[in-house]
């Protein structure tokens, strides 16, 4: 569980400090310079206080001793929410006054804001439903919200300006005013910058985006299970041939298929009968099993380097694009290298990409030696302390032979600048282009070893399948998959959710 989950378990009531640490954390929450009350996050003392420097200090002592004394974990924010008479018997009536002066200044939307959200369930789209009460338009107020938000959550001050000051330029550049466009995306940024991405109310968000995803792939393959589900009584022979035409048509492509119902077979044998019924529950099973992979080393010499791979079409650019904006809005400091050198447009287009997402880029311009960039763009991300460099490489045939071994040259000399680099090989395949994806898949393991897969465009295809044929025949990660053309519709595969999207639940 991340730093933030555990703050959030904690304002849900599930953790209570030691008095000791809420003494410290108090000790820790007292800004260094003066603020204005608007700028206030309705901390039980500050340094509006009119008393001069050593007075106030003496005084926040007296408070935190009396707090450890009187085993009360005091939260700076709890007189702002209206708790200042709750304040230990022990606290100096100084002090008190200096809580009810501090909470008296502070703005009306942040006592009430407070309350709100020490009531509320602890789920990141409740809090900002909270934050967002009362706002329709991106401004000023929405501003000072979302600052409050993250102090209320104790996240550092400059973490919390970045992320705003990204966010609005990001609303500039799409040029989105009304709350309803963008307060997915809010929330989408909010989830991977207070580490909450695997909560359950995100993934919750996740599941429902894969579902509508794979919509035309249900079409093709759920309608047409639950049609032999209904027209046989039991699960004989016959089943079983009507099961491998559809999953053919479905793009499952006909080894894949032979396997699966294989596999399937041996499933239902185990479970001691032959009722239909039970058998959806037995796929997803199955799928489950194809899709769990084994555990991998994780640890790298940092800088982390990436390799992006895969055919002319793909969306190869525009992955690129969103897995250097989920860094950066993890913190992470990001390069992006242009390797495809064959395109001056793709550089173009590369560049553009890296601005919006706030990215660092590194290019040689067209025809140039795309060995040569990955190289420079490594010593680059070395000696300025990036955190992760993404190599761009050219949209390739994968039967072009020179082009392949070319990848292997890429791969050769980002190794010899940066042992151990790439760290990862990642594989872009369109989920439209059906069993085409396999041979691609196998062709470029072979120039490059592969160590993930993104599937893109699965939102607009029956093909979906492929995903279920590339899995079993390969065993290479689906890291991710494109499920619209937005930022954050790049989500993180999880098997069991597809498998769940894909079949429904009885």
């Amino acid at each position: 569980m991340g730093f933030f989950s555990k703050l959030k378990r904690f304002w849900g009531g599930a953790e209570t400090p030691a008095p000791e640490e809420a003494g410290k954390r108090d000790a820790a929450a007292q800004p260094e310079t003066q603020v204005s009350p608007e700028e206030s996050s309705g901390d039980a003392l500050s340094d509006d206080a009119p008393h001069d420097t050593a007075s106030a200090e003496a005084e926040q002592a007296d408070i935190q001793a009396a707090a450890q004394r009187g085993g009360v974990a005091e939260q700076p924010h709890a007189a702002a929410a209206g708790d200042a008479e709750d304040m230990p018997a022990a606290a100096t009536p100084q002090a008190a006054q200096v809580a009810q002066q501090a909470a008296d200044a502070a703005p009306v939307w942040q006592t009430e804001l407070t309350l709100a959200l020490r009531g509320a369930e602890p789920r990141l789209s409740v809090w900002l439903g909270h934050v967002l009460q009362g706002i329709d338009r991106a401004g000023d107020e929405l501003w000072d919200r979302l600052l409050f938000f993250f102090r209320a959550l104790d996240a550092p001050a400059d973490e919390a300006s970045a992320f705003v000051g990204n966010f609005r330029k990001w609303l500039d550049d799409m040029e989105y005013e009304r709350v309803e466009d963008f307060r997915s995306e809010l929330q989408y940024r909010l989830a991977l910058a207070l580490e909450l991405e695997d909560e359950e109310d995100e993934r919750n968000r996740l599941f429902l985006k894969l579902s509508e995803g794979l919509t035309r792939t249900k079409e093709q393959i759920t309608r047409r299970i639950d049609g032999l589900l209904s027209a046989h009584k039991q699960i004989d022979e016959a089943f079983w041939e009507e099961l491998e035409e559809i999953l053919i048509m479905a793009d499952v492509g006909y080894e894949p298929a032979m396997e699966l119902v294989g596999r399937l077979r041996a499933r239902v044998r185990a479970s001691g009968s032959d009722d239909p019924a039970l058998f959806k529950e037995l796929m997803r099973e199955e799928l489950e099993d194809i899709f769990r992979t084994p555990r991998r080393i994780a640890a790298i010499n940092p800088p982390e380097v990436v390799l992006m791979v895969g055919v002319n079409g793909v969306g190869k650019t525009t992955t690129i694009a969103k897995l250097a904006y989920r860094a950066r809005l993890q913190g992470k400091k990001v390069l992006i290298a242009a390797g495809d050198t064959f395109r001056a447009a793709a550089i173009e287009q590369l560049k553009v990409w890296a601005d919006r997402v706030g990215a660092g880029f590194h290019s040689k311009g067209a025809n140039a030696d795309p060995a040569a960039v990955a190289y420079e763009a490594m010593d680059k991300a070395v000696k300025e302390g990036y955190d992760i460099l993404f190599v761009d490489t050219a949209g390739r045939i994968h039967t072009k032979v020179n082009l392949m071994e070319e990848l292997q040259k890429i791969r050769g000399v980002l190794g010899k600048k940066h042992p151990g680099a790439p760290h990862r090989s990642i594989l872009v395949i369109d989920a439209t282009t059906g069993q085409n994806a396999l041979s691609q898949t196998r062709l470029f393991d072979e120039s490059c070893k592969l160590d993930e897969i993104v599937l893109t465009k699965l939102d607009g295809t029956a093909k979906g399948g492929i995903v279920v044929a590339v899995a079993m025949q390969f065993g290479i990660p689906i890291t991710y998959v494109g499920l619209g053309e937005k930022m954050e519709d790049l989500r993180p595969f999880d098997g069991r959710d597809f498998a769940q999207a894909l079949l429904g639940s009885d």
